[in-house]
């Protein structure tokens, strides 16, 4: 597995994503690390998670594996986000979904974060959504504080656009490492509205969310990419989503697909898409296929 380095953190290029962790029947300890174990066995080390993800509920189950098995702690880096407080699990006294991202939001989501996964350091912590009402400021030293104090190694956010990192920036002395935006075949915009293009510039790492568009390649939706895929996955062995991963992986931004699936099968599929090259021709072939018309 290739490996890529996002703000100082050796991070593997494909990461396990856990948005999913609490939909299994079975949220055992052993049964989450066995996830855990199936990434290990291709070189996945990096998990992905939230403190949202799961209602509140998914890094306590990553935390609950840790607990049972220690030792795959120092084999994983763990992403985690927070800013989203919505009116489930433990903020049931909310009446509106918000973004919170004062220094006070941001500590106590850090420390629970840690107590939930129960380690003692985050290797990257994300802002999960942009924040209309953030304070760049109050919320950048906050950042800062957290990376000096040790709970967290680096920072990062999700879901920003050039001027909203811009803005975050300005008010910090540690750099951010990466954006967490969502990008696939179907979802192709960012490679053209500048979102790519800003980070590929300044050489950060980009992680995708939905690499496989939410399950729409599989849908009526995706159809006519999906053939495709199927057509060119057939002569690496390999199905269409593992096509659709590596037309991802083959742009030249360094982005790393954060991929999400309960199945230990699936799971252990995760690095097929290591198997695939694509040519310049393939990768418009899919690309051409998605626009639904060639390029101008």
């Amino acid at each position: 597995m290739k490996r890529v380095n996002v703000g100082g953190i050796d991070m593997s290029r494909i990461v396990y994503g856990m948005w999913r962790l609490g939909d299994d029947e079975d949220t055992s300890p052993a049964h989450v690390q066995a996830k855990v174990e199936a990434c290990l066995a291709q070189g996945i080390t990096t998990m992905d998670q939230a403190d949202i993800y799961g209602g509140y509920a998914a890094e306590e189950l990553l935390g609950n594996a840790l607990k049972a098995a220690p030792a795959l702690r120092d084999q994983i880096e763990i992403v985690t986000k927070c800013d989203i407080v919505a009116p489930i699990g433990m903020h049931t006294d909310k009446r509106v979904k918000y973004y919170d991202t004062s220094a006070e939001y941001f500590s106590t989501s850090v420390d629970r974060s840690l107590k939930l996964m129960n380690i003692d350091v985050i290797d990257l912590l994300l802002i999960h959504r942009p924040d209309p009402l953030m304070d760049h400021a109050e919320t950048g030293a906050c950042l800062d504080k957290l990376v000096a104090s040790g709970k967290v190694r680096a920072v990062g956010v999700s879901n920003f656009r050039p001027w909203d990192w811009d803005l975050l920036q300005s008010a910090m002395q540690t750099p951010l490492a990466t954006n967490q935006i969502e990008a696939s075949v179907l979802f192709h915009t960012p490679f053209t509205n500048g979102d790519v293009a800003f980070h590929q510039r300044q050489g950060q790492p980009i992680m995708a969310w939905s690499p496989l568009a939410g399950g729409a390649l599989f849908g009526n939706e995706g159809a006519a990419v999906r053939a495709v895929l199927e057509r060119i996955g057939a002569d690496h062995g390999v199905g269409a989503d593992a096509v659709a991963v590596a037309w991802l992986l083959r742009h030249p931004a360094q982005i790393l697909p954060v991929m999400g699936t309960n199945n230990l099968s699936r799971i252990s599929g995760l690095s097929d898409a290591l198997k695939v090259t694509l040519d310049r021709q393939d990768w418009y072939e899919i690309y051409t296929a998605a626009l639904g018309h060639e390029v101008a």
